[in-house]
């Protein structure tokens, strides 16, 4: 049984006693930076050759943010907001739907972010059921890894952006599932 096939059990896919941040599903609360955080959705990604990540989206009650969990050789968590992509480079879009290759660096907000990965995927919204939709995927990342930048491309003109920072698993606490 992998990592998300849990999630579709009827039992708790958790230790009641020691709840980690993999065991996160809709209406868990947890702590982050001094504030407490819903999740609201959740996402998952299929990467092919049977890797999945997953996506939560999360609100503090004034913020929208995402948590991503990847669980590679070791467990990798991103907080990322939403960003308009042409506050990040205004020829941004053309250039990726022109030449559909991004630039290897980006500068954003004093950040200087390197291209890390390029993945093209499938997507899909949890409680929406089994419909899937295809995209592509630019990973960047500062020269430490503490700082996230991805560029998304759904179809063959729409773009997304997102920025964010890498969490260390013990940075989220107090998770506690829904009543």
């Amino acid at each position: 049984m992998g990592i998300f096939d849990i999630f579709k059990s009827k039992e708790p896919h958790y230790d009641s006693t020691n709840i980690q941040v993999k065991d996160l599903d809709v209406g868990f609360v947890f702590e982050y930076d001094l504030s407490t955080w819903e999740v609201q959705a959740i996402y998952e990604y299929d990467w092919g050759d049977n890797y999945f990540t997953r996506e939560f989206k999360v609100s503090n009650g004034t913020l929208v943010r995402y948590l991503s969990i990847e669980e590679d050789d070791e467990l990798e968590i991103t907080l990322t907001q939403k960003v308009k992509i042409r506050a990040i480079d205004e020829n941004l879009t053309e250039t990726l739907h022109l030449r559909q290759e991004p630039p290897k660096k980006i500068t954003y907000q004093d950040v200087v972010y390197y291209l890390e990965s390029e993945a093209p995927g499938y997507f899909h919204d949890i409680a929406k059921g089994d419909s899937w939709e295809e995209f592509r995927c630019w990973n960047f990342e500062d020269n430490n890894g503490d700082h996230v930048l991805c560029i998304e491309q759904w179809g063959e003109k729409e773009f997304e952006a997102s920025v964010g920072i890498s969490v260390k698993e013990f940075e989220i606490s107090n998770i506690l599932p829904v009543k």
